[in-house]
């Protein structure tokens, strides 16, 4: 029984690897690193099928290092522990872990002393951010790597490579006529695409022409097209959220079924929603934000299929919502200030002063406790002073900011001029 293609294709040397030049190019980090023989534990992120597994052992055989795996589906705390006490005994061991966003925190955590003690260099591959992943003192003792996903010309090179290369494909006489349904399909994973053509290949004919057509009639599914790492991934996105944005429920949930149906993460399309809720929404209504990030746990908890449900639930709020971007640009504005005036003094009044050498330095002095005063509220300086009078919060049209301007008038109209 032969292997499947993508594993008989499997790169020996750098050279061989298709893509991801900005690593493995000539002036690439992980030619540098084998050059330098020095290798720091890292994280491998990128989408699915783009070499992070290729990499990771080719730096090991690369720099003749003893080299372990572990699944994160299948491997627990003691697998863990079983490869870290092996590793005391073996000389600069690496350990792979794919998929390694699925650790929980104790899991994670069992890596920490030998990554920092540096028993074990630890390779982590993930196709999710990294940042909201994996535990912030493990990636801290890691560097981070992006793989890119594969250009076209890379997959249609990676199919030519197989035809011309595989021991297997060679004995057929194989005319690739159209790619679109394969490329789609396989959705920029070329450990799916290989696969797929290896299905397509695997006939008594000896004359095989792919097409479209061939590849629909294998595959046995519809084609969506949509690159979810691609031009038109970020497209769609913007599509869906241009359309919360500009208040349209419906062609929204449009966009949304074009992701779900093209296979996007439900966890960037929640993330997606969080962000629009404060970005286009605000203020005007903050419920909005409650929403999504509760849109976000709920659907991580349940996944799919329900988890369109709640998306939809959502998505449809946060369209059908008012809308204000006053605190966008209200934090965009305050950076900007912040980057053009360089680091001002904190006025004395607003100083901490836990020490008596402080407060004879003044630090604190003529600070107004505003619950001591009528309503809460005690008009005072809280800008350096070179600012003050400075506005960068100017409220939007909808009712609630309305509110909030009457509010901030009532307290401020001598000093902002709301």
């Amino acid at each position: 029984m032969k292997a499947p293609l993508s594993e008989r294709l499997r790169p020996q040397t750098l050279d061989e690897v298709i893509g991801q030049q900005h690593l493995v190019g000539q002036d690439g980090l992980i030619r540098k690193m084998i050059r330098s023989q020095r290798l720091p534990s890292m994280i491998l992120w990128g989408p699915p099928g783009v070499g992070k597994t290729t990499l990771a052992q080719l730096l090991a055989k690369e720099m003749k290092r003893p080299f372990k795996t572990l699944s994160a589906i299948s491997a627990g705390v003691k697998d863990v522990r079983e490869v870290i006490q092996q590793a005391v005994h073996s000389y600069n061991t690496i350990l792979f872990i794919d998929e390694i966003h699925r650790f929980n925190k104790s899991q994670q955590d069992a890596l920490l002393g030998a990554v920092e003690k540096g028993i074990i260099t630890l390779i982590g591959a993930t196709t999710e951010n990294p940042s909201f992943e994996v535990n912030a003192a493990l990636l801290s003792r890691c560097q981070v790597y992006t793989l890119k996903a594969l250009k076209k010309e890379d997959l249609i090179a990676l199919i030519q490579q197989a035809i011309q290369q595989d021991s297997y494909l060679k004995t057929k006489n194989i005319v690739l006529e159209e790619t679109e349904a394969l490329l789609n399909i396989s959705g920029g994973d070329a450990r799916k695409l290989l696969n797929l053509l290896d299905l397509l290949c695997d006939t008594d004919q000896s004359n095989i022409t792919i097409t479209n057509a061939l590849v629909m009639e294998a595959a046995q599914q519809k084609t969506v097209i949509y690159d979810k790492s691609g031009e038109q991934h970020y497209d769609i996105v913007s599509a869906f959220i241009k359309s919360i944005r500009g208040s349209d429920p419906n062609a929204a949930l449009y966009w949304l079924a074009r992701m779900l149906e093209g296979g996007e993460d439900i966890k960037f399309i929640g993330r997606r929603l969080i962000i629009s809720a404060s970005e286009d929404i605000g203020n005007a209504n903050p419920t909005a934000l409650v929403i999504a990030n509760n849109c976000f746990q709920a659907i991580t908890t349940v996944g799919m299929p329900e988890a369109q449900i709640i998306l939809s639930q959502a998505v449809t709020y946060l369209a059908t919502s008012a809308k204000s971007n006053a605190s966008y640009m209200a934090i965009k504005q305050a950076r900007k200030l912040v980057q053009e005036t360089g680091n001002l003094p904190v006025p004395l009044a607003l100083r901490n002063a836990p020490t008596k050498l402080m407060r004879e330095q003044g630090y604190g002095k003529g600070y107004l406790y505003s619950h001591s005063y009528e309503g809460n509220f005690a008009s005072q300086e809280f800008m350096p002073e070179s600012l003050e009078g400075y506005k960068l919060y100017q409220p939007g049209g909808s009712k609630r900011e309305q509110q909030m301007n009457a509010q901030l008038k009532a307290w401020w109209q001598d000093k902002y001029g709301y």
